[in-house]
């Protein structure tokens, strides 16, 4: 359900309205828009380990999820391997053995509205490991079932190569979705809240 009153959506499935993602050095060179993404497994998560610097307003987390499913609309053009790709339809993929580092960097402020100390977010940081990735594009080369399958079965045999090379851009795009969700959190509870003294 949510919190609909602090405004945060459901986490299982979790719902992203839009990634972006602009590679345009090294082998994969595309351009590909994510719309409607709707991710399930997120919620299934065990936390490894947590360290909060309190002097520095700064906390890492080490977590696992052992499968995340994502089906979205997507909108690709663009190169990956010197192979040309291009398509647009429903995006479905699966990824499994997920080790995620998070580093969450904030910084302490008052409210101007109650004089209260609140926390925000300055900088998220995220880098995921996954273990094994299955991924399937409808729709690829305005349909042509041939050169769609034969592209599908060229991603998933070089799903390593391609995920090093998207994986910057990606977890960017991820780092500023949980900003944005963190800090909406934040911004409704004081620092004594969140943390009791």
């Amino acid at each position: 359900m949510g919190i609909p009153e602090l405004q945060i959506p459901p986490c299982e499935p979790l719902r992203v309205p839009q990634i972006e993602i602009s590679q345009s050095v090294g082998p994969v060179s595309t351009r590909s828009t994510y719309t409607d993404i709707e991710v399930q497994g997120a919620t299934s998560f065990i936390l490894k380990s947590v360290k909060i610097n309190i002097d520095n307003d700064r906390v890492r987390l080490k977590l696992y999820l052992p499968r995340l499913e994502m089906n979205a609309h997507y909108n690709m053009k663009g190169n990956i391997l010197m192979m040309p790709i291009n398509g647009n339809g429903l995006a479905r993929s699966n990824f499994t053995d997920i080790n995620v580092v998070a580093i969450v960097q904030g910084e302490r402020y008052q409210s101007q509205k109650t004089d209260e100390t609140h926390y925000r977010v300055t900088d998220f940081y995220v880098d995921l490991d996954v273990g094994q990735a299955n991924i399937h594009l409808d729709n690829l080369f305005d349909g042509d079932d041939t050169l769609s399958d034969a592209m599908n079965l060229f991603l998933n045999d070089n799903w390593k190569v391609v995920a090093a090379e998207i994986k910057p851009a990606f977890e960017n795009s991820i780092s500023e979705i949980f900003k944005t969700f963190s800090n909406k959190i934040y911004s409704k509870f004081p620092l004594d809240t969140l943390l009791p003294p």
